[in-house]
């Protein structure tokens, strides 16, 4: 059983400075990291707040991805495939489930629909002209409604490599749209003749 949060909690700041700051990870020293560790400082370990504050998306009657079921780069009758747009790196895509379900509560056939899609949107962005790796993230503390994240690694950027990428992403500069659009109907159309499905001419909203 895993430990009660004022135990977890209590456990770490042993760990901590006197102002509740934890040791730099070992990750800002790897070659891949965005950072120096000259003047890189942990923030303070705040105590576990308790209830937790709701999702996104909770209530279903109030979830945007509900709302945004019918929009899409790609959908069936189960899935919606977007674009995020205002990213650094070449591509990121999005997968929802068309109906309100998160990564504990699908039903076994989307829960098996979900490892074909997640590998045929891989194989399609992999196979993209000057991208090396398809990395796929699934979070799910901001938002009930399971959404798994696609980010598209160039390639030759070696620095971009592994588990810092989202945080690159966010320090590059914003990647041209219409080149991340023009990719993004490739994957969609390559994922419409691997699984079925349409594309969608709904654009990404900004």
């Amino acid at each position: 059983m895993a430990l009660p949060p004022d135990q977890f909690y209590d456990r770490a700041v042993a760990a901590a400075d006197s102002e509740r700051r934890l040791p730099l990870a070992r990750m800002t020293g790897w070659d891949i990291s965005p950072f120096e560790q000259d003047g890189l400082r942990v923030a303070p370990l705040r105590p576990p707040v308790l209830p937790e504050p709701a999702r996104h998306g909770e209530d279903p009657a109030e979830c945007r991805n509900c709302r945004e079921r019918d929009e899409g780069i790609w959908l069936n009758d189960r899935w919606r495939l977007t674009r995020v747009p205002g990213v650094g790196v070449p591509l990121v895509l999005m997968l929802y489930p068309r109906d309100h379900y998160d990564m504990a509560d699908l039903p076994d056939d989307l829960a098996a629909e979900l490892g074909l899609l997640t590998t045929r949107i891989v194989r399609h962005v992999q196979a993209l002209p000057h991208i090396s790796r398809a990395h796929v993230y699934r979070v799910g503390d901001g938002a009930a409604h399971l959404h798994v994240w696609f980010f598209a690694r160039p390639e030759g950027q070696a620095q971009l490599y592994g588990s810092w990428l989202p945080v690159w992403d966010d320090l590059l500069p914003e990647y041209p749209a219409d080149v991340a659009e023009a990719d993004a109907a490739t994957v969609a159309e390559a994922l419409v003749a691997s699984h079925g499905g349409r594309r969608s001419p709904v654009a990404p909203r900004a």
